[in-house]
């Protein structure tokens, strides 16, 4: 439970910490919508024009019921729906017809602006009272007797008159009830219950009448079950236990067969239980004995031997005949015992016929007994409605009394500027947080290390910032030696030389998956932090298509250069240019160089590396990219490291998973990743690169405040 608790908070801080960088990067975005659809909101509430609102309110009292036969019985009390109904009398368009006659609003432009010409009085009465209906509101105060009617217009003045007038008119014309139509209501329900409660009669004689003739016997009325039903049961375990009885005993009867014939008559345990037999084998041990005696001492043609012998023969045909007879025993007990199970599967067979006809007739019984009880549940709606005609008589509306008559209102009860204010505000916040997560949902780019070292398996060892300023970004080495954009540059160097006791690498190359990705400003930004800290360095540019080189690094290239070197028109000391740093030397294409010549396809490549090598510290490498060329990949295999640039929040994954996938066929040692531009304002990566306000005065120099 423990484990499962701390997953959940830590995908918790995950989406937490997700939702806040995504703020952080749009909230530009996400202020300008807001305050755009803010701005548009409180403008359109500016320029609705304000109603008024003319309330007046009516407590409806019950009354004593005329119609009691107990004269000293309490005031009856009001249902929900006939209260109900009062505001649907008050509301109708027959009210509002009275109030504008009485008030004579046919003359009122507000009522009569849009009728067509040529309309009659009957016409423009239901147009006036349509309009009319449609400013007013009429409402029950919670559970209580008082009824609000509510009318809405621009004068307040006659929002008050209006309102006042309904309640008039309502108290002129509906007092009291009408007990009359309500008796003869309850007389009509009171003919039609009589005439149901017949049908339902005739509708049980039919059911019981069927049942008799189909001779089905309900014994249980509620589940439905018959007297065959409950037979079945009974006699099935019966017929189970006499076929078991007679497959025992036909059982019995061959596997005693089968012994006597193969002359293990023994072997039967009724012929060996038979007492029969048993006093058979015992004459015959012993006429066995006196037959040995008497061939010992007078030989086999002694008369007595001869009659022993004959004696020993009719016993033996006895025992065959006894254990014949046993077995003939056993033959007749299957016999008798499967008739019996013959029998009773007769029987089960009479019965479940029985059953069957019995269901058949059940489905025309159960219609007939769905009908009988429609009948009897629309017996029971009538009886209802007979109830409530009979109580509506009693429950009537007596006297209503205005307790709030309704006054010129001072302030427009609509709009409400404020709320309208506040949604126009919450508005544009959401439609902001739409706006930034549909941006969110567009973006194709990678953002975070955890991408970096998930999707690709290997570590991000720089986030290099984006720079918005017109000084060149590797020109802020040496002019800001202690900016981000250095630090990122110092810590990349710091990963790539490694710890003390292990081999630095010599040539580094750095290469991107598509073009435009920040790869040669990078590259010349990390040899420059290599001159910096003391290191021989060279930065050789090897990307002849489009010789980006040239126009950021601070050396002169005129003349020979990388092309002209490859292709052995120039020696090494011919293309090797000074820069501005002591340390650092360059090697440029002066121009763009485009031929299906293969440059790199030759030693030629492997005698220059292996020459720089003996002269400077540090090579590196600007590759050309890797998607669509092959130039890069032929390369990145002469490099200790190879370094893939990533543009932040650009450069698709899938384009960077083919190059990564390329170069670890290759063979080559991809070290890591660096991300180039990045959103300063992103707190995706943690405190380890330093992109939050905390570090700009450590940057600065400042002391902690």
């Amino acid at each position: 439970m423990k484990v499962s608790t701390a997953s959940y908070e830590a995908r918790l801080a995950d989406v937490i910490a997700k939702v806040r960088d995504v703020l952080r990067r749009r909230f530009k975005v996400l202020l300008a919508t807001t305050l755009l659809i803010t701005i548009i909101g409180v403008g359109i509430t500016m320029t609705l024009k304000p109603y008024y609102q003319g309330v007046v309110r009516l407590q409806i009292d019950p009354k004593q019921n005329p119609l009691s036969r107990n004269q000293g019985e309490a005031q009856a009390q009001l249902a929900t729906e006939a209260i109900e109904t009062e505001v649907s009398v008050i509301s109708s368009l027959d009210m509002a017809r009275k109030v504008v006659t009485r008030m004579n609003l046919l003359d009122d432009p507000d009522f009569t602006g849009g009728m067509k010409p040529g309309a009659t009085a009957d016409q423009k009465l239901d147009v006036a009272a349509s309009l009319l209906a449609g400013m007013t509101d009429v409402s029950r105060e919670k559970l209580t007797y008082i009824l609000a009617i509510k009318v809405a217009s621009r004068d307040g003045r006659k929002a008050a008159r209006i309102a006042n007038e309904f309640a008039s008119a309502y108290m002129d014309t509906k007092v009291g009830t009408n007990i009359g139509t309500a008796s003869k209501q309850a007389d009509f329900f009171e003919a039609q219950l009589n005439r149901m409660g017949d049908d339902a009669r005739a509708a049980d004689e039919k059911v019981a009448q069927f049942a008799a003739q189909a001779g089905i016997v309900r014994s249980n009325a509620q589940n439905g079950e018959t007297v065959t039903d409950q037979q079945v049961g009974p006699l099935s375990v019966q017929m189970a236990s006499a076929e078991s009885v007679a497959a025992e005993a036909r059982s019995k009867q061959i596997s005693a067969q089968g012994q006597i014939a193969n002359g293990q008559i023994d072997s039967v345990s009724d012929v060996r239980n038979s007492a029969t037999v048993q006093d058979l084998r015992r004459q015959r041990t012993l006429i066995l004995q006196s037959l040995t005696e008497m061939q010992t001492r007078y030989g086999p043609r002694y008369p007595d031997y001869v009659k022993a012998n004959q004696q020993l023969a009719a016993i033996d045909a006895q025992l065959r005949e006894e254990a014949s007879r046993v077995v003939r025993s056993l033959k007749a007990d299957a016999d008798a015992a499967e008739a019996r199970a013959a029998s009773l599967r007769g029987a089960m067979q009479r019965l479940e016929d029985k059953q069957a006809a019995d269901a058949r007739a059940s489905v025309t019984l159960q219609s007939l007994q769905r009908d009988a009880d429609n009948k009897h549940s629309a017996y029971d709606r009538m009886s209802q409605t007979a109830t409530d005609a009979r109580q509506q008589a009693q429950n009537s509306i007596a006297q209503a009394r205005i307790i709030d008559v309704a006054k010129v209102p001072m302030i427009p009860y609509w709009p409400k500027r404020g709320l309208f204010y506040a949604m126009s505000v919450l508005a544009g916040f959401a439609i902001g947080l739409i706006v930034i997560t549909i941006q969110e949902l567009m973006v194709t780019g990678m953002l975070s290390a955890q991408q970096v070292e998930e999707d690709l398996g290997m570590p991000l060892i720089a986030a290099i910032p984006m720079l918005r300023g017109t000084e060149m970004p590797a020109d802020m080495l040496i002019s800001k030696p202690t900016s981000p954009f250095a630090e990122a540059l110092r810590n990349a160097r710091a990963t790539l030389m490694g710890v003390k006791g292990e081999l630095a690498p010599k040539v580094i190359a750095l290469t991107s998956s598509l073009p435009s990705e920040g790869k040669t400003t990078t590259a010349l930004a990390l040899a420059r932090t290599m001159a910096l800290n003391g290191q021989r360095t060279v930065i050789f540019d090897v990307d002849v298509r489009r010789a980006q080189m040239r126009n950021i690094v601070d050396s002169d290239t005129s003349g020979a250069g990388t092309v002209e070197l490859l292709r052995g028109e120039a020696t090494l000391d011919e293309v090797i240019r000074d820069t501005r740093l002591e340390n650092l030397k360059s090697i440029s294409v002066n121009k763009p160089y485009f031929t299906s010549d293969n440059l790199f396809g030759s030693q030629n490549i492997h005698d220059i590396i292996e020459d720089l090598s003996a002269r400077f510290d540090v090579i590196v490498l600007d590759l050309p990219p890797l998607v669509g060329l092959a130039d890069g990949r032929f390369l990145a295999a002469l490099a200790d490291a190879v370094v893939l640039a990533i543009k932040w929040n650009s450069t698709p994954l899938q384009a960077v998973n083919s190059a990564v996938g390329w170069l670890r066929s290759d063979g080559t040692n991809l070290v890591g990743a660096m991300y180039t531009m990045v959103d300063t304002s992103s707190h995706t990566y943690g405190s380890y690169y330093y992109y939050t306000n905390k570090y700009t005065g450590y940057y600065n120099g400042q002391s902690d405040k």
